[in-house]
């Protein structure tokens, strides 16, 4: 067993941990929202302790139905001297009794368990979590990935974890097309790993996934960009009449233009840029070459149609089709000729 497990931890500024470096220790307190992000966690724990002890002991236990004196009773030491692994699920529902028996626990750990806790948010039990981050024991924050630049970095993430290589473009476009929910990009990050033979281009990513919604909402958006009205107006038909929502197609235009309107206002290199903007390097150099098609004048043009258009596919248009065909026209109208 690692040596972080039998020792105490250090002061508490240094305890915070994420989900791909979180190592096993005493006390381990995985908290956040993102379920996903918090199995990641565990499971991570789980397989370093297995490594380290394959004969461990593990007990699953819920703190919302928690029975008074189970966690004193499953981490005492085993006749067979096995390890133990304790896992407790729902901290943010726990019951008084858990909450006693946790604080008692966490003050004075067995030195050969591991326990991991998961609390997913909110206030219930807070004299509990505040004890593990004063203690110093390692804290995971599984936060939602809310921002597509936090998943374009998650997607990198995993491919180079895999030691697999994947194009800049291809990242931008797995994100668009699965990028709602992080459980499925992730499972789209280990279906393109397993199955590339070299690398992941553009191409690949819109083989398997080019036919989602979210896809053909960006592939819409990238056409009237490059001035394409013919291209993007049969996209969109194509894609509404295949059952996507206005709303998305929309979204995908203002985002695309909301990074031209801020590339174009911005000074400095592009990573200094990105750096000011929160954005990726490489999205910034695109968004730079892109910008140079449009005047001050199309930009706004299309910026206001677009905020139009929004409006009126959420509710203020009997005929929210029009709404989507009329804005593409007109971003597509405002790109000039090269």
């Amino acid at each position: 067993m690692a040596a972080a497990q039998t020792q105490r931890p250090r002061t508490s500024a240094s305890n915070t941990a994420t989900w791909r470096d979180v190592t096993p220790a005493a006390v381990v307190l995985v908290g956040g929202p993102e379920d996903y992000l918090g199995s990641r966690a565990m499971d991570r724990i789980r397989g370093q302790v297995r490594e380290a002890a394959p004969d461990v002991e593990i007990t699953r236990l819920n703190a919302g139905s928690y029975a008074a004196g189970s966690l004193a009773m499953n981490v005492s030491p085993s006749l067979f001297g096995e390890r133990k692994l304790i896992e407790v699920e729902g901290l943010e529902a726990m019951n008084d009794a858990f909450l006693a028996d946790a604080l008692k626990y966490v003050a004075q750990p067995e030195p050969d368990a591991v326990l991991v806790l998961r609390h997913g948010g909110g206030v219930r039990g807070k004299k509990l979590l505040d004890a593990i981050k004063a203690a110093g024991w390692p804290v995971v924050d599984c936060q939602p990935l809310k921002k597509d630049a936090e998943k374009i970095a998650f997607v990198t993430s995993e491919f180079k974890t895999a030691s697999r290589r994947i194009d800049p473009d291809a990242v931008h476009a797995l994100v668009n097309a699965v990028g709602a929910q992080l459980a499925e990009l992730a499972a789209a990050c280990s279906q393109l790993i397993a199955d590339a033979t070299t690398g992941v281009d553009a191409a690949m990513v819109d083989k398997y996934y080019g036919g989602r919604v979210e896809a053909s909402a960006f592939k819409v958006a990238d056409a009237a960009m490059a001035g394409n009205g013919p291209l993007a107006l049969s996209t969109l038909r194509h894609a509404l009449a295949t059952g996507a929502d206005p709303v998305p197609i929309v979204a995908a235009l203002a985002s695309k233009l909301r990074s031209l309107a801020k590339v174009a206002g911005a000074q400095g290199s592009s990573s200094q840029i990105a750096k000011q903007l929160g954005m990726q390097p490489w999205l910034v150099e695109q968004a730079q070459r892109e910008v140079r098609r449009w005047t001050p004048e199309g930009l706004v043009r299309s910026i206001q149609v677009t905020a139009e258009a929004d409006a009126q596919v959420k509710g203020l248009s009997r005929d929210p089709v029009y709404a989507v065909e009329h804005a593409v026209t007109v971003i597509a109208t405002s790109v000039r000729r090269s």
